[in-house]
């Protein structure tokens, strides 16, 4: 849903190829199936991940905080347990 058509398009050929392949036992051309449909689907991933990344950019709150307040919470702090049988 969220790949746009022209994304998907190579995504679909790619394994329509791909399954073809397969039927026929050919491991030279499942490779190359698989090898091209990898290529189509981390070229759509890249384009959706970039428009979440705009889209996260465009969501923050400039007055949220200081990178202080972050590095705080991210502290680790050292505890001593006891092991319960």
């Amino acid at each position: 849903e969220k790949i746009p058509a022209e994304k998907r398009a190579p995504i679909d050929e790619s394994l329509t190829e791909l399954k073809e392949a397969h039927k026929a036992e050919d491991l030279e051309k499942i490779d190359s199936s698989m090898e091209k449909l990898n290529t189509a689907f981390q070229s759509a991933s890249q384009e959706m991940y970039a428009d979440q990344g705009q889209d996260a950019q465009g969501a923050q709150d400039p007055s949220a905080g200081s990178n202080e307040e972050a590095k705080v919470e991210d502290e680790v702090t050292d505890v001593d347990f006891e092991e319960v049988k």
